[in-house]
């Protein structure tokens, strides 16, 4: 059943839909990379890295008001104490540098930046709503990893300018909030069922994009407007065209 109003914004998630990957075999690379990296300085790989995940779960259920990036030093430093946050430049190193060769394990389609050129066509805003538990250099990266320039989009979210993640349905109120726009003119595109469908229960349209399906929660994708990137290209022209 079609709405009665079109879009004017189209979000994006960025991994596993505007860049293609195996989610696993990524996040073992870029830890593995870091551990690497680190332990010149003195960090142990192990806790370092359960550090690290403790950090990205503490974000990940950030309902305190405080920005993803403050919750991940707040629980870094209760691992490693306060004199830890001097080496934060060593961390942004890292993500300048070293998290640069995680791009040997993520796929790459070009139909990435057709869908974002196809948005810019229509006169959409395009927004990169991925999960923000990185710091924005590394979410610049990993846009470049997809061949798209960050500049590209007119919003993106990171664990600096960020107090939430998905699949909590507020990380969507607070996108739209700072952007000026209602669910209704929004439409979400993403790969995994739990997080990125979570914009439909504020009224945002949605599509689910099956190159690299992430349903842990085995729903029935079948309730979704579903397919590859060229039947999201249509869907995008549909919504677009809606009155």
């Amino acid at each position: 059943m079609k709405s009665f109003m079109k879009i004017t914004t189209v979000m994006f998630d960025l991994d596993g839909t505007l860049l293609p990957m195996d989610l696993e075999k990524f996040v073992k690379t870029y830890f593995g990379l870091l551990a690497k990296k680190m332990a010149a300085f003195g960090y142990e790989p192990e806790k370092l890295l359960q550090a690290v995940g403790g950090g990205v779960k503490a974000m990940t259920t950030n309902t305190s008001g405080k920005t993803n990036e403050e919750i991940f030093w707040d629980y870094f430093t209760s691992i490693y104490g306060e004199n830890v946050r001097k080496d934060i430049p060593l961390f942004e190193e890292f993500y300048k540098n070293e998290f640069k060769q995680a791009v040997a394990v993520c796929g790459f389609t070009p139909k990435s930046k057709e869908v974002i050129d196809l948005v810019k066509e229509l006169g959409l805003r395009c927004i990169c709503a991925t999960n923000p538990v990185f710091p924005a250099i590394a979410t610049e990266t990993r846009m470049r990893f997809a061949g798209i320039e960050p500049e590209e989009f007119d919003y993106y979210t990171t664990y600096e300018n960020s107090c939430f993640c998905k699949p909590n349905p507020v990380y969507y109120q607070e996108i739209l909030q700072k952007i000026g726009c209602k669910p209704e003119e929004c439409l979400m595109v993403g790969n995994d069922v739990t997080e990125d469908m979570a914009a439909e229960t504020l009224g945002m349209k949605v599509f689910l994009l099956t190159d690299c399906l992430i349903n842990k929660e085995n729903k029935d994708i079948a309730q979704y407007p579903h397919g590859s990137f060229e039947e999201l290209k249509e869907y995008i022209r549909e919504c677009a065209a809606e009155a």
